[in-house]
């Protein structure tokens, strides 16, 4: 079914029910919805109002912050993989203007002795704020588990055993970043915040944002708007998804435009799950997506060697 905002709408107690029937209902869905438009909205997902609201306290509350206070959290040699980046130092794929926000990333938490543990920056700490951290961290593991439900739904619409993505995104490379579109000062070059890009992961899941703003294209050219309602998540399809599926699922092009103008005073946060797999899995595309009126469209790849290149063409690494 089709809901308010254009996209299709989903629950995920279906798939959770225990109930075969439900659950496949759940399965077929979210496929079609992900081959039609790229998008869903899921309710009865995992993450509680109540910790959403925590972090988004947390969230404003950095934001604020003086900008040399926020600067100690600018981590060179990073490339943005952890901490703060500042305003305009990220830009989409294909331009060379940076997209009008700043943002903080958490990243995967992992036991000093998993062997994966050396590909990752630690997390970063604010001293300013005590409870940043945990709150962060909380959003984090929840957010990674409803993803892994998502993509345990998206195995068995691709006729994969159940289990397919659960080894690949263990300890996987994925990143929560909080966004904030700070208040508009004077006439923009554009339209857009965030350019139209397609987002780089297996699946991205977005908590409700603090305003307007998210379009996404849809088969017949056409800008849809998107608001993620209180009780929903907004989950779409990556590009390495879509590069594992030879096309069958849709990475989606979406975008962040303006306020109207009576808006232009007031600041926008949003906050991404970007669900990525552990570098060394495979995006080759899988054989069942591989027919004569589909052919193979990707290269081999793995995912670490597929992310530095997509991190390199936006801006945060050289």
């Amino acid at each position: 079914m089709t809901n308010q905002i254009g996209i299709p709408s989903v629950d995920l107690a279906d798939f959770l029910s225990g109930d075969s029937i439900r659950k496949q209902q759940f399965v077929t869905q979210l496929g079609n919805a992900y081959e039609e438009v790229g998008f869903v909205a899921v309710k009865n997902h995992t993450l509680t109002d109540d910790l959403s609201t925590q972090l988004y306290e947390q969230v404003q509350a950095f934001f604020t912050l003086p900008e040399e206070v926020k600067k100690k959290y600018e981590i060179p040699g990073l490339a943005g993989q952890r901490g703060y980046t500042s305003f305009g130092k990220e830009h989409a794929k294909g331009r060379s203007e940076g997209d009008l926000k700043e943002f903080w990333h958490f990243g995967q938490y992992v036991s000093a002795d998993d062997p994966i543990a050396k590909e990752y920056p630690a997390n970063i700490d604010v001293t300013e704020l005590p409870h940043f951290a945990g709150v962060g961290k909380q959003v984090y593991q929840t957010l990674e588990q409803t993803g892994k439900y998502m993509l345990r739904a998206i195995a068995l619409y691709l006729e994969l055993d159940e289990l397919y993505f659960d080894a690949n995104i263990h300890h996987g490379n994925s990143i929560l970043r909080p966004i904030h579109y700070p208040p508009i000062t004077h006439e923009p070059k554009s339209a857009v915040r965030a350019a139209e890009h397609e987002d780089i992961n297996l699946i991205t899941l977005l908590m409700g944002a603090s305003a307007d703003g998210l379009q996404v294209l849809n088969k017949q050219g056409e800008w849809i708007s998107v608001t993620a309602l209180p009780d929903q998540l907004v989950v779409n399809v990556g590009d390495m998804l879509q590069r594992l599926t030879n096309n069958k699922l849709k990475s989606t092009t979406h975008r962040v435009v303006n306020p109207p103008k009576e808006k232009w005073g007031t600041s926008r946060y949003s906050i991404p799950f970007f669900l990525h797999p552990r570098s060394e899995m495979r995006l080759d595309c899988l054989p069942n997506c591989i027919t004569t009126s589909n052919p193979i469209k990707y290269a081999p790849i793995s995912a670490g060697e597929y992310l530095n290149e997509r991190l390199a063409e936006i801006g945060l690494k050289k």
